[in-house]
């Protein structure tokens, strides 16, 4: 008789499983449990190698600021006391997420500086296209007899793009650096 693990339950015999599809079914969540541990594995030791450097940090922040903060922070209030939060205008929530899976990817091009200050660019064109979104839905809300409170979303894509600027700071003196360094072999 054979010995598995099933469930948690271990052993069990297999003679004991009575059709083909429980068998699969075992073979299929014991492998995908061994998946998604070594995944997790790989991608923690990755995070804790790009961690290191500042600019890492900087670009973490642009995630959790443009990931989470949206969800949260109301964008803005109308006239009719309702609040508008990011899920209900699709362009600015789009807009949010590719700023943070730039930036996502931006942590992930941490061997390669110059496509990192690139990707940050690129991040920072998007956050000033929602600051400009947002800008002109501010002052063009139609109609509106009073003023409608702005909330404290809208000032999200602010400090992306000073989160932003201060990574590229630091990208570029990591290049600098190695620049010097080069110089003195």
């Amino acid at each position: 008789m054979l010995f598995g693990y099933y469930k948690g339950k271990f052993p069990f015999l297999v003679s004991d499983i009575t059709n083909n599809a429980t068998i699969l079914q075992i073979i299929f969540n014991n492998t995908w449990i061994f998946f998604k541990k070594t995944l997790i594995f790989a991608f923690l030791k990755a995070i804790v190698v790009m961690i290191q450097r500042i600019q890492s940090v900087y670009m973490l922040i642009v995630v959790l600021l443009g990931a989470v903060l949206p969800l949260w922070l109301d964008l803005w209030t109308n006239a009719d006391g309702s609040q508008v939060f990011a899920k209900s205008e699709p362009v600015a929530l789009i807009t949010f997420y590719a700023s943070s899976a730039l930036a996502i990817i931006a942590i992930m091009l941490f061997k390669n500086r110059q496509n990192q200050f690139v990707t940050n660019r690129l991040n920072m064109i998007f956050n000033l296209f929602l600051l400009g979104f947002f800008v002109y839905r501010s002052l063009n809300l139609s109609g509106e007899t009073s003023v409608s409170e702005k909330g404290i979303g809208m000032l999200i894509p602010v400090f992306s793009i000073v989160f932003l600027v201060l990574a590229n700071r630091a990208i570029k003196k990591d290049e600098d650096l190695v620049k010097s360094v080069d110089r003195l072999r």
